[in-house]
């Protein structure tokens, strides 16, 4: 009887051995995001080293630290790396030997980007395209694994994709926006201002008659509203001043209300020592354009120019009209006219 229960025991204990190790000698799935898993072997690595388990545990692989590692990191013998160099085993360095570990199709690479719909890579084009060359990109400088999303600019200056669409190799990543972006319709964009109405620009109305490329990026980063301009600075030929310079369009300085619908310019006031002296645009506007005065006699920015009475009558400032009575009352004549004594 002890004999039977000894026996029934040690078949137990077999039993639980054969199935322990046929439940940690299945295959193993790595799954990734973009491709199809990789798989593992057991079977294959156990029949090759003679069912020696301790050729990898736990001196390659952790049973309790399940670590995973990128390909840079086998690459560097790391986890497979410590066996495939190309001397006990193929290379995981070397590119023919790729599809050895993933089979299969690469999948499509979707991004999702704010504002401008989704950018979508084709693993499959570009295999074709290189040959199947798989390290072109990954490389370890080009597509690392764990690289963060780039901006356009950064493309521009040869990060990832930008290191072979630059124009050479490829088409540029710089204006070729619907190429990557299909079906792209970038939004109107609107900017609010202090003291006067919204300005909305349209990119719809835009690139009837332009190309991306005319305004992005030399003259605007693809970043909406990074770093404001004046009117001044559009006045000299920047932001959309470089277009809106009289000749390729409408001039920035003048027609306010071609930008800023709607726009009726306040009152400003100037506290000086004689009283409060006002302008009224809206007196001053029904006989004179915005360009007569702006910028050629006055800056947009309120309070920007100063000018003293003495320079006044020497024709700066408000006597550039108001001079003698040639275009209007002389700033000599009547001061009650303007100040508020």
């Amino acid at each position: 009887m002890l004999k039977r229960i000894l026996l029934l025991v040690t078949a137990m204990c077999m039993l639980s051995v054969v199935c322990a190790g046929a439940a940690e000698t299945k295959d193993i799935r790595f799954k990734l995001k973009n491709s199809e898993p990789v798989v593992f072997s057991h079977e294959i690595h156990l029949k090759k080293y003679n069912n020696n388990c301790r050729m990898c545990h736990d001196a390659i692989f952790s049973l309790k630290n399940k670590k995973r590692y990128t390909m840079a990191e086998m690459e560097r013998t790391k986890s497979c790396g410590a066996c495939h160099t190309g001397i006990k085993a193929f290379s995981v360095s070397s590119e023919k030997e790729c599809s050895r570990c993933h089979s299969g199709k690469p999948k499509e690479i979707s991004y999702a980007v704010k504002g401008l719909g989704t950018a979508v890579f084709s693993h499959s084009v570009h295999i074709a395209k290189t040959g199947g060359a798989c390290k072109g990109c990954h490389n370890g400088k080009v597509i690392t694994g764990k690289e963060k999303s780039v901006t356009m600019a950064e493309m521009e200056k040869g990060r990832t994709c930008g290191a072979c669409h630059n124009g050479k190799r490829a088409f540029t990543v710089t204006a070729n926006c619907d190429r990557c972006h299909r079906g792209l319709k970038p939004k109107d964009i609107s900017f609010n201002l202090k003291g006067v109405t919204p300005v909305t620009f349209s990119h719809a109305f835009h690139t009837q008659a332009y190309g991306c490329k005319d305004c992005h990026t030399k003259t605007f980063p693809y970043k909406t509203v990074v770093g404001k301009a004046t009117m001044d600075d559009m006045f000299k030929g920047k932001s959309c001043g470089l277009c809106h310079n009289g000749k390729d369009a409408f001039a920035s300085s003048g027609d306010c209300d071609k930008c800023h619908k709607g726009m009726k310019p306040g009152k400003i006031s100037f506290k000086t020592s004689a009283g409060e002296a006002t302008f009224s645009h809206d007196f001053h506007t029904q006989s004179y354009k915005c360009a007569d005065c702006h910028t050629k006699i006055f800056p947009f920015k309120a309070g920007a120019l100063k000018a003293t009475m003495s320079e006044m009558e020497s024709g700066k400032s408000c006597g550039a009209c108001h001079n003698k009575g040639k275009d209007a009352f002389s700033v000599q004549d009547d001061c009650g006219k303007c100040h508020k004594m």
